[in-house]
Formats: C-alpha cells, sequence, structure tokens
C-alpha cells in the first residue's frame, strides 16, 4: 500500500452505493500500489439513510445534501452511485470543484450530460464487465489475431429483474429520471463491451419496444428493484431493444438487450467470429473463456486481475471483484494522474451510440455516427 491516501465522499447510498463502499475497504486486500481511502462523507437525500452507512461503514459524517460536500477540502474523490438524472449537476459541480469522479454509468440521460462533466481530475466509468479477466484475454486475443479478422458478433445483455408486471414504477421507468430505460441500463454496458472488443460503431440501426405497459407506484423509498403496491401509473421508457451495428472494421455485430426477459437471470455475454477462430463468454461463468476448436479454458492467474484474487484456474470470482478492480484503477489513475479503465469518452462514446439507437428506432433508418 503506498503512503498516500484519497479522501473519499458516496454519493447516493442504494445498492451501488454500498457496492462502491465495499470495493473501496476490499482494494487493499488484493492491491498494494494504490493509495488508502479515507471513507470522509456518504450523501442521501432519504432521512435516515447516510447516517445508517456512516454507522455501518465507518464513514466520518453523513449528510443529506450532496451540495454539501462539493467545497469540502477533505473530499479529493467522490463516488456518484445517485439515480441516473441526478448525474449531470452531480457530476459537472464536484467536476468543477476539481474533485476525481468515479460515476456509474449511464453518466446522465443522453451525451449531452456526459459531454457536460468537465474539470481537472479523473473520470472513471462504471463499465464493470470490461473488468473480467476472460474479457481482458479475449482483446488480447483478438488484437493479436488469434481468431483472425473479426466477422460478426452477438452480444446480450437480457435480465429479467423488470419482468414481473408488479415491479414497482421507480425513477428507472420514467423519462426525465431513468432517461431511455433498458438502453441507458444494460445496453451502456452492451456498447462498452461491443467497443472495447471490436472497436468504433460506424452505424447502427434499432427497434425498441415497452412489453409491461404500467406498473403500481412505490409506497416509499426505493431500493435496487422491489414491488409496488400504490396506483398504476404509465411506463415511460424502453424494454427491450435490437440493434444492428456496423463496425468501422467491416465487422458485423447484433446488440439484444432486455429488462423483461423471462429466465433470464444476469444473461450477459458475447460471440465473437473471425475468419480462423471464434471467443464465447457468459458472465454467470465469468473465469471461462470459450475458444473454438480447443473447447472451454479457464482464466489464468497472469490474465488481467485474476492473479490479484485467486491463486489458481477455476475459482469463480464474482460480480462485487468486478467492483474492486474498477476501485483500484480509480485510485491508481489518481495517484498517477492518467487514466486507467473506462474513461468519460467512454461513456461519451457509449452515449452517443445509445442516441442514436434512440433516433433510428424512431425513424426505422440507419444512423451514421461521427467518432470524432
Amino acid at each position: 500500500m503506498t503512503e498516500r491516501s484519497v479522501g473519499v465522499a458516496v454519493v447516493g447510498f442504494g445498492w451501488m452505493g454500498r457496492v462502491h463502499t465495499q470495493a473501496y475497504a476490499r482494494v487493499p486486500h488484493h492491491f498494494a500500489d494504490v493509495p488508502a481511502v479515507r471513507l470522509v462523507s456518504v450523501a442521501d437525500d432519504v432521512p435516515g439513510r447516510a447516517q445508517a452507512a456512516a454507522a455501518r461503514y465507518g464513514f466520518g459524517r453523513s449528510v443529506e445534501s450532496w451540495r454539501e460536500l462539493v467545497d469540502d477540502p477533505a473530499v479529493e474523490a467522490v463516488s456518484i452511485t445517485a439515480p441516473n438524472f441526478l448525474h449531470r449537476e452531480m457530476g459537472a459541480a464536484f467536476a468543477a470543484a476539481g474533485k476525481h469522479i468515479w460515476i456509474e454509468k449511464p453518466v446522465g440521460l443522453n451525451a449531452d450530460d456526459a459531454r457536460a462533466i468537465v474539470g481537472s481530475g479523473q473520470v472513471a466509468v462504471g463499465f464493470n464487465y470490461r473488468n473480467a479477466p476472460a474479457v481482458e484475454r479475449a482483446k488480447e486475443l483478438i488484437a493479436g489475431g488469434e481468431i483472425g479478422a473479426v466477422t460478426h458478433a452477438r452480444f446480450r445483455f437480457l435480465s429479467d429483474y423488470a419482468a414481473h408486471p408488479d415491479g414497482a414504477l421507480s425513477w428507472r421507468f420514467e423519462r426525465d429520471r431513468g432517461g431511455n430505460g433498458v438502453l441507458g441500463d444494460l445496453g451502456a454496458h452492451g456498447v462498452d463491451l461491443v467497443r472495447y472488443l471490436l472497436g468504433e460503431i460506424d452505424s447502427l440501426v434499432a427497434d425498441t419496444a415497452i412489453f409491461i405497459p404500467e406498473r403500481p407506484r412505490p409506497t416509499g423509498a426505493t431500493e435496487g428493484h422491489q414491488r409496488g403496491s400504490g396506483e398504476a401509473g404509465v411506463v415511460e421508457n424502453e424494454d427491450y431493444f435490437g440493434s444492428l451495428l456496423r463496425m468501422v472494421n467491416g465487422a458485423r455485430v447484433t446488440l439484444d438487450c432486455s429488462r423483461v426477459a423471462v429466465g433470464e437471470q444476469n444473461s450477459y455475454g458475447f460471440e465473437i467470429h473471425g475468419t480462423e477462430g471464434a471467443l464465447y463468454w457468459d458472465f454467470r461463468r465469468m473465469g471461462e473463456l470459450g475458444i473454438a476448436g480447443g473447447g472451454d479454458y479457464f482464466v489464468r492467474p497472469g490474465d488481467g486481475d485474476f492473479g490479484a484474487f485467486q491463486p489458481g484456474a477455476g475459482i469463480p470470482m464474482g460480480y462485487d471483484d468486478l467492483k474492486v478492480i474498477e476501485a483500484a484503477r480509480f485510485l491508481r489513475s489518481i495517484a498517477e494522474g492518467k487514466p486507467y479503465g473506462a474513461t468519460l469518452k467512454d461513456a461519451i462514446r457509449s452515449a452517443e451510440a445509445l442516441d442514436a439507437m434512440e433516433r433510428s428506432a424512431a425513424t426505422g433508418a440507419w444512423v451514421q455516427l461521427q467518432n470524432k
């Protein structure tokens, strides 16, 4: 562990705020070369939530208003884990104050929101699936020509967290607060993985649908995904989208995302075909990378950051481990003054693709991306 420590605040303490906090706590268990963390403050506007978080996780203080932290000199870095519609205002304020930021995807409601976060500090974005050692190994194999030139691929992010019609009509289902629904939620991850592995998108066409048009309103504060029991309200954003992508390198890609896919619990992954081979990965078997012609291969300690967690192949890693990697890379970025992992540019590129998908779904036409 380096001698330097970083004063950190967490803004928004739902499920993801807890994930970030626990990741900070675990970093020294796995990475000895990044700064330690001082949990300075936690902010949440739900009465009592921040206070309970401070007591449980050891934050120095708790506040209900995140604005109290913007000019706090003890806060050097901030995790923004609040709902999407708050990302722009929070991110822009903390960035202008010179804070380092670890912000969850999709970084606002559209590309303009992401572009608004301008400052002198490091900005890391929560695209955690690219941190899986098997995904990093896949990138190496593709870049090294091990499967030849990529011809076509299929990426999927299918989940059933909103499949039950009694799922509460939280902010996630409102256009003004949750943005474009499953596009920003799961599609942002999908676009990031496509770009991370295969390069930039040239053009795309997309289709979207809302399959559950009404949901019961929640009767209190929500955290994660839970049932509602209030009066019915209208679902304003997308449950599903499918998209065809033409890559700059000539490859063709399908991206399929749903939050209402009954029976699909975090069915995330890809199949990538090249002129000389293919690669397969499923998040639910995160430590394995399928390679055409050679069966299933387990990730090894030398692949990505797997060795920081397990001493030998075949021992599973989990979702929270990916967030520990993300936290460590964020802290390393602060210490060294250069980015490690997904950056604001990645968030902007993802958001530009998602905005294009919305335009395509509305018109039925292909949309060209600028890639500037």
